[in-house]
């Protein structure tokens, strides 16, 4: 054994690798990305890994596995769980032979999500038992406990970190090397793989039972605990309960409840833990999910207890909670004075906003820039999607007017197309999107004969994510060289009418590829090829010249580039943000932006 020092995803990773975990699939998404990156990264004797295409592929890939008797995680973000619910929800029916551990990392806030679900609610309709780890060393330990519940119970169980447990820091002891586990392989049995409707209604019956027993089972499971026996108590769940524990270690006679099993709820073990108590507080995040299942418990068993939280606006009812809310809350309900922890603010001046942009020298500002040139004058609706390029919708390129969901851009612009033909509709999507929850949406346009245009924002990356491999690199996360999959190729495969390559940077080329598509009915595209700058460094600095500069500040104005500024009227560009793209200097209308070597 040793002791390492790692970000709360690797101790998940480290907590999978030291049960022997057969198989590790996902999608990356933060704040979840760095749990296979780091599966990955140690070596894993007989540890198949890999970037699933998107959450569903991840897992049915890792079901198989179970199937087989072998221990598979698969790994997602909380909107990810949605992707991968079609085969989540039959699992739970049809249950696993081997362990299988989903991880589903919420994220208050939210940080980097489009909602602020919260999983617990996932796996309660869903009928499968989670975990929800208080701190990085606890994920570790409770990663090893999921794998031993789902072997005893054939179920699935998901594990439900929050952003601040995936990126906090502790030490963990773990073994020196990690093998795989054996596996006894897939047994044929069409009576318990194969899922009907009469399977269905008996199993359900098996799980709801089952749960009632899983339930019992929690009671007793070391990462529910109590202490203190003062008539009022303190209920918390995850990392809420690091941060009521630093306000109450120095109350030790407060009630003090933890729950690290929220569902099946460990009705014994809560029921022992508020003998005598007449007033609750629950603390957690992101639903009054423990509070609902407190009021429910009280009102079976008619208890004289009361509830307070999110329900009763003694906690917020959204966002993060962290140490210094949770001492408020917690003194508010002890009828504690209490300092305030924040210094007065008041006269001070608010903090400059900002907003976050496109990276310096980004293609996607110019793709997007050429589509604006080319659809000038012209009415038109620009659909989003999940990326970096979200950031397309930002002053002054003003070019994303929707954005709902992965893969949601192809087909909301087929719903705009249909209901105004009259209007250009355009769509904008990544390659990994593309590949992720793209093409069903492309199949979708051709088949009903929609007018639209796609622009696949091709920059060889998943760049919002940390970089990531996907089927259009030619290498997967096991290292080993791979066809690159066409989005040209595919697209034409689809029925789509025109495909056109170009450089973004070459503006003229971008500007007239689009207006080309926009000239010609039926489903289009424009693949915008260009390496994120974040991984192709370039040693080209673009300089203003000061003396050519007339002021009218057309390269600010109309792209937005964080590496432009103004000083004394005239353009300025910051050599250590530019990297030499050169947008800004086909924009200049009396050529006073140029080029040089760094």
């Amino acid at each position: 054994m040793s002791k390492k020092y790692v970000m709360g995803n690797s101790a998940i990773a480290l907590g999978a690798l030291s049960s022997g975990v057969n198989l590790v699939a996902g999608y990356p998404g933060t704040p979840s990305s760095e749990i296979i990156e780091t599966v990955a990264k140690y070596p894993h004797d007989g540890t198949y890994v890999e970037w699933s295409v998107n959450e569903k592929a991840a897992m049915e890939v890792a079901a198989a596995a179970a199937y087989c008797g072998a221990r598979a995680m698969v790994t997602m973000k909380q909107v990810g769980l949605n992707v991968a619910s079609d085969p989540l929800m039959s699992l739970a029916y049809v249950g696993v032979k081997g362990g299988m551990v989903v991880i589903s990392a919420d994220d208050p806030g939210p940080i980097s999500s489009q909602t602020e679900q919260d999983t617990r609610r996932f796996a309660e309709f869903a009928r499968l038992p989670v975990f929800d780890p208080v701190s990085p060393e606890e994920a570790f330990e409770m990663v090893r406990a999921a794998f031993e519940y789902s072997e005893k119970y054939k179920t699935p169980v998901i594990l439900r970190p929050t952003t601040r447990v995936d990126h906090a820091y502790a030490s963990i002891d773990t073994p020196d090397s990690f093998r795989a586990r054996e596996y006894e392989g897939f047994v044929k049995d069409s009576k318990k793989w194969v899922i009907f409707p009469r399977l269905s209604y008996m199993n359900h019956a098996m799980i709801e039972k089952r749960n009632i027993g899983i339930g019992e089972d929690f009671s007793s499971c070391r990462f529910n605990s109590v202490s203190g026996s003062s008539p009022k108590a303190v209920v918390a769940t995850g990392v809420s309960y690091a941060y009521a524990a630093e306000f109450l270690k120095d109350h030790p006679d407060i009630r003090f409840i933890k729950v690290g099993t929220p569902y099946p709820l460990p009705e014994s073990f809560l029921l022992k833990a508020l003998d005598g108590v007449s007033e609750v507080l629950c603390l957690e995040e992101l639903s009054p999910y423990i509070e609902e299942s407190l009021l429910k418990l009280i009102g079976k068993h008619r208890l004289d207890i009361t509830v307070r939280g999110k329900l009763t606006g003694d906690v917020p009812p959204s966002g993060e909670n962290d140490s210094d809310s949770a001492k408020t809350i917690i003194s508010r309900f002890l009828g504690l004075e209490t300092e305030s922890a924040v210094a007065d603010l008041s006269g001070a001046p608010e903090p400059p906003a900002r907003p976050p942009v496109l990276c310096a020298g980004c293609p996607h500002r110019a793709s997007f820039y050429a589509v604006k040139r080319a659809m000038k004058g012209k009415k038109a609706y620009f659909c989003g999607d999940i990326g970096c390029y979200t950031l397309g919708n930002a002053m002054p390129l003003d070019m994303v007017d929707t954005c709902l969901c992965m893969g949601a851009g192809i087909t909301m612009a087929q719903g705009f197309n249909h209901l105004d033909s009259e209007a250009t509709a355009i769509s904008f999507t990544g390659d990994s999107t593309f590949f992720a929850s793209g093409l069903t949406g492309v199949v979708n346009a051709v088949y009903n004969a929609a007018d639209m245009i796609l622009c696949v924002l091709d920059n060889s990356t998943t760049a919002m994510t940390g970089h990531q491999p996907h089927p259009g690199t030619g290498r997967n996360l096991m290292s080993a060289p791979v066809d690159k999959i066409s989005i040209e190729k595919l697209l034409l495969a689809a029925g789509v009418k025109k495909v056109v390559t170009v450089d973004p940077l070459d503006l003229d080329a971008a500007i007239k590829a689009v207006s080309d598509c926009a000239a010609i009915k039926g489903v289009k595209a424009v693949i915008f090829k260009s390496p994120c700058v974040a991984i192709v460094k370039s040693d080209k600095k673009c300089v203003a010249d000061r003396e050519k500069c007339v002021g009218c500040l057309r390269c600010i104005k109309e792209i937005g580039c964080p590496a432009l500024s103004v000083s004394d009227g005239k353009a300025v560009i910051d050599e250590n943000l530019c990297t030499g793209c050169g947008l800004c200097s086909r924009l200049c209308p009396v050529g006073a932006i140029g080029g040089k070597q760094a």
